[in-house]
């Protein structure tokens, strides 16, 4: 995904920015939970009619995904649960910025098909999420396809921003679901060949996966 491209290549450049909001003070998981606030409030600007306020707010807003990874890094910090905790407030960020979304167009000429696809674009979002972190525990990696949360935030605040948000929900209903589409099938194929070409499936209670420190 272009997402992990780009971060591979500033991750260094941000660590020692992650070095200096550590001298204040401040946790990997303290900026976590900053960002699911922040995230809300974007909603909240969203929800009550200011949605190009609302593009500009979430780009930064998304901007604590890569800080709170640059001070876990740069003080040595990386743990299982603070990949568990960024993750898990990444879902409920989404999830609440797409409310948002859903009240602002609620007030609007386009509330019935718009309504709908939020709806669409969200379950596919988190099928998404689910589908890597299913793949993960049973020992498989899948980042792929298009549509990675950087994507989708990225393509929601710039629709936001022009006062087009339904242009962005239509992309995200269809292409959020093609990429856990793909998803699946990278998986089915990397089961496959483990199997000599009988897909594996896997146990509803996987194995123990291997430690996975790194915050994501």
């Amino acid at each position: 995904m272009i997402s992990e491209l780009i971060g591979k290549r500033i991750r260094g450049s941000l660590l020692g920015l992650g070095g200096w909001l550590a001298r204040f003070g401040l946790s990997a998981n303290v900026l976590t939970v900053v960002g699911l606030a922040l995230n809300a409030c974007v909603a909240l600007v969203i929800a009550t009619g200011h949605p190009r306020w609302g593009g500009a707010l979430l780009l930064v807003a998304s901007a604590f995904d890569m800080l709170d990874g640059a001070v876990a890094r740069a003080t040595n910090t990386m743990t299982r649960f603070g990949g568990f905790l960024d993750s898990t407030l990444d879902r409920y960020s989404e999830v609440v910025v797409f409310g948002g979304v859903f009240m602002y167009l609620l007030s609007t000429d386009d509330a019935e098909v718009g309504t709908l696809l939020v709806f669409v674009a969200t379950a596919g979002a988190l099928l998404i999420s689910y589908a890597r972190a299913r793949a993960e525990a049973a020992g498989y990696a899948a980042s792929v396809g298009l549509l990675a949360r950087p994507e989708r935030v990225i393509l929601l605040a710039v629709a936001l921003l022009v006062g087009r948000p339904l242009w962005a929900l239509w992309i995200l209903a269809v292409a959020t679901h093609l990429t856990a589409i793909t998803r699946i099938i990278h998986v089915r194929g990397l089961a496959a060949g483990e199997a000599g070409g009988t897909p594996a499936r896997a146990t509803s209670t996987p194995s123990s996966p291997a430690p996975n420190p790194e915050r994501r």
